[in-house]
C-alpha cells in the first residue's frame, strides 16, 4: 500500500464504507497515515431498520448515527465528519453545492488520495452525485497538485488496485458488526461462514478494490 500524505474518504451513507474501505482504513490508520471520513448523510431514509425490527422511521438517524460512531472506533478513525445533508436528495441539491463541499475538504486537508464512489458506476443516485461532485472538484485542480481519486464500481469489472487488508479483518469485521440496523442477521451468517473457511467469502472480505479515476487531462 502507497504511503500517502492524507487520505479523504467521502461517502454518501453510513455504511457505505464498512464493506469496501473499512480494512484500507484502518491500514492507513495504523501506517501513521491521517485519515478523515466525510460522511454526508446519517442514512435516514435507509429501508432497513433491523430484523426483527430495531427502530421507527423517526429514530432510525440517531440509531445510525451511533452505529457510524462505533464503525469509525473501530477502524481507528478520530477525524469523522458528518456534514449533514438528508439521505435520498444529493442529486436534487442546487448545482455547485457538494463540489464547494469537496473543494473546502481538499482545501482544508490537502489530500494526496481521495476515496469515494465512481460517477455512473454506482447504483444508488446519491452515490453518483457524490462522486461526480467529487470528479468534477478535482477535475478543477492543476494536474500537478491533484489528489489521486480511487473509487468503488458496483457495476465495473478489472479494478487498478487490489489491497490484501487481511491483517485488518479483526478491525473491518468490527465496522461491519457496529452497522447492525443495516446488516443484522445476514452479516452475522456470513460471519459465521467466514470463520468456518467459506474461501469465497473470505476473497472478498480480505481484498478491497479499487478503480481509479481518470481525469480528462491523464495521459
Amino acid at each position: 500500500m502507497k504511503e500517502e500524505r492524507q487520505v479523504l474518504v467521502i461517502f454518501p451513507h453510513p455504511d457505505d464504507e464498512a464493506f469496501g474501505v473499512s480494512g484500507t482504513i484502518s491500514a492507513h490508520i495504523a501506517n501513521g497515515t491521517p485519515v478523515t471520513y466525510a460522511c454526508l448523510t446519517l442514512g435516514e431514509m435507509g429501508r432497513n431498520i433491523g430484523n426483527p425490527p430495531m427502530a421507527t422511521r423517526e429514530s432510525l438517524p440517531d440509531i445510525r448515527k451511533k452505529e457510524l460512531e462505533e464503525a469509525a472506533e473501530a477502524m481507528g478513525l478520530t477525524d469523522l465528519r458528518m456534514m449533514g445533508y438528508r439521505d435520498k436528495t444529493l442529486e436534487f441539491l442546487a448545482p455547485g453545492v457538494l463540489k464547494g463541499m469537496v473543494e473546502d475538504l481538499v482545501a482544508e486537508l490537502n489530500p494526496s488520495l481521495v476515496i469515494s464512489f465512481y460517477p455512473e458506476y454506482s447504483v444508488h443516485p446519491d452515490h453518483n452525485a457524490t462522486a461526480e461532485a467529487i470528479a468534477e472538484a478535482l477535475a478543477d485542480m492543476p494536474k500537478e497538485t491533484r489528489p489521486t481519486f480511487y473509487t468503488l464500481a458496483i457495476t465495473l469489472e478489472n479494478p487498478d488496485v487490489v489491497y490484501s487488508v487481511k491483517e485488518y479483518t479483526y478491525q473491518k469485521l468490527k465496522a461491519l458488526r457496529a452497522h447492525y440496523s443495516q446488516f443484522g442477521a445476514t452479516f452475522a451468517e456470513r460471519e459465521k461462514d467466514y470463520q468456518n473457511g467459506d474461501a469465497d467469502i473470505a476473497e472478498r472480505l480480505e481484498n478491497e478494490r479499487f478503480f481509479a479515476y481518470k481525469f480528462a487531462d491523464d495521459e
